[in-house]
């Protein structure tokens, strides 16, 4: 074979390539204006009347993670199945802002974690590696800290709304995954750096919480659960 076949050979290899990636791109595109859609409805549970209407918000979320899954499937033909981590980076940032978006919905709705096999599955990818397209461990665990961030700041607003006790959950729930994340090792320099960020987050709650106590709220906020129980 001469240089410039050799060279042609190398440039159709490239093209290809560059074809795949195009493909994605176009879905990946897809999928950041659902996410995008997504969060703009449920960050109208930030709002007074928003809590209200926490359960429609939740509801309607879980909607769009249909139009999700849709894309999900359309995103798994676009490149060889066993070239995952070749093209990550094209769809890395906008998983983890879906899974986000899926552990705010499910927190939402039952003030609980949810696992990263539960996400795969609202999100119609495998939690299983070996089963293909998949949901990364460390996409997942950034997903949770973005939550994190977005549950001290409805904690905040709680307070606005009138809504004493939410915090206090808020701050129980966010104390235990920080307890989860320190049983971690972790080595991903980018997961590390976000990891961080959560020691802020969990002392902003416990602001919130202690201005609750100061002024009292916090024993109404008690009561007023137990009340509800």
């Amino acid at each position: 074979m001469s240089v410039s076949e050799m060279f042609a050979a190398l440039q159709g290899a490239l093209g290809q390539d560059q074809d795949i990636r195009e493909e994605i791109r176009k879905v990946v595109q897809a999928l950041e204006q659902t996410a995008r859609e997504m969060l703009t409805l449920l960050q109208g549970v930030h709002q007074g009347p928003g809590f209200q209407h926490i359960p429609k918000k939740c509801q309607k979320a879980r909607e769009h993670f249909g139009t999700v899954r849709t894309q999900m499937e359309s995103l798994k033909t676009k490149f060889p199945a066993d070239q995952y981590y070749r093209f990550h980076e094209h769809w890395r940032f906008v998983l983890q802002r879906l899974v986000f978006l899926a552990a705010f919905v499910v927190y939402l709705e039952s003030e609980t974690l949810v696992t990263r096999e539960a996400v795969a599955e609202i999100l119609g990818i495998e939690a299983d590696r070996e089963r293909g397209f998949h949901l990364d461990i460390e996409d997942y665990l950034s997903g949770v800290l973005t939550l994190a961030s977005e549950l001290a700041r409805l904690a905040v607003n709680s307070v606005t709304a009138g809504d004493y006790s939410r915090p206090l959950r808020i701050s129980a729930f966010i104390n235990e995954l920080d307890s989860g994340f320190r049983l971690l090792n972790l080595k991903n320099d980018s997961l590390r750096k976000r990891y961080d960020g959560l020691k802020y987050d969990v002392k902003k709650i416990e602001e919130v919480v202690y201005d609750l106590s100061i002024r009292g709220l916090n024993k109404e906020a008690t009561v007023g659960a137990g009340g509800e129980k």
